[in-house]
């Protein structure tokens, strides 16, 4: 069937094409999102690798798969991209009314963007769909950012991908001992924030019961709640702003001033990066709540161990709308 589907498109049916390349659109896009840790550019990636695909079809000799042949691909571009492109940039401080806090120090990473859950491929049991979230985790996509280019790439493609180290070298068009040495490199420089405990399995009553909690906290402004439901050293973000927040008591502060200026929020559930997230909507004095962010929770046993918040332009991506009515 594959081989009828490769002639038909090499002839320029792209229905053809389409049924070779759609089973790996979403892992492709995932993994592009990896790399690069925004997904609008890892979307840019995964159009480029399509359309390279398509044109270089004629070139697939078939001795690798069709789904290691668009890894190829796709890694080649991101690895492109990561060298060329000049990353966004971080922002200044821009919440009017709110004095922060002195930050525990400034992020680099500040193109992050969180990942729709609603977009990730369909796992193939639960072992896989832990395997995925941990993958797709905010705190090891940011700290992959951090490894160089071709690091990043042969750790992902062999630690997350499984792919055997000849096919890494093939891929990247190098030797097995050079990408033995990378990926060697690569664990030694990952520096990943790991919880103390594992977080509760997504949509379990212990998961729920954190969230709802959390949810009637921040709704309410009640920072005694909020603390309360915090690890000691939980982690506040917000990219593209850098400024970062280490420890309870720091968190507690910037969320005191956040309540502090009279801004009252309502949460509006989905998911990212395999984790509880929510739409956030500041209450106007008209009834309209105008979205403001979202918030991407990491957790850890019963508590919450990371928060991190984006910027509203990232709201369409989760299906979530910009306003909601009075």
């Amino acid at each position: 069937m594959a081989t009828e589907l490769i002639v038909r498109a090499r002839a320029g049916d792209g229905e053809a094409f389409r049924a070779l390349t759609e089973p790996h659109r979403r892992e492709l896009q995932v993994h592009c999102y990896r790399m690069l840790g925004s997904v609008q550019d890892a979307e840019d990636a995964l159009q480029d690798t399509l359309l390279s695909a398509w044109r270089g079809l004629d070139g697939f000799d078939g001795r690798a798969s069709i789904r290691t042949w668009l890894y190829r691909i796709a890694t080649n571009r991101c690895l492109s991209a990561l060298r060329s492109a000049a990353r966004r940039p971080a922002k200044a401080w821009d919440i009017p009314g709110v004095e922060p806090p002195e930050p525990t120090r400034l992020g680099e990473v500040v193109w992050l963007e969180p990942f729709p859950d609603a977009l990730l491929p369909e796992p193939a049991g639960p072992e896989a769909r832990y395997e995925q979230r941990e993958s797709v985790s905010l705190a090891f996509v940011t700290a992959l950012q951090a490894l160089p280019p071709r690091q990043l790439a042969v750790l992902v493609l062999r630690d997350v991908l499984a792919f055997p180290a000849s096919e890494v070298a093939g891929m990247l068009d190098t030797t097995v001992d050079s990408v033995k040495s990378a990926l060697k490199r690569a664990r030694a420089g990952l520096r990943r924030r790991e919880p103390a405990e594992p977080p509760p399995a997504p949509g379990s009553p212990a998961e729920n019961a954190i969230v709802a909690d959390f949810v009637r906290a921040w709704e309410t402004a009640d920072i005694d709640a909020l603390v309360t439901l915090l690890t000691d050293d939980v982690f506040l973000a917000m990219p593209p702003l850098p400024f970062e927040y280490e420890g309870r008591d720091v968190t507690a502060r910037f969320c005191a001033r956040l309540f502090g200026a009279g801004r009252r929020f309502d949460l509006v559930p989905t998911r990212a990066n395999g984790q509880p997230a929510f739409g956030a909507y500041l209450r106007g004095a008209s009834g309209i709540r105008h979205g403001t962010g979202l918030y991407v929770l990491g957790l850890a046993g019963d508590r919450i161990c990371a928060m991190t918040r984006f910027e509203n332009s990232v709201l369409p991506a989760f299906g979530l709308p910009r306003s909601l009515p009075a």
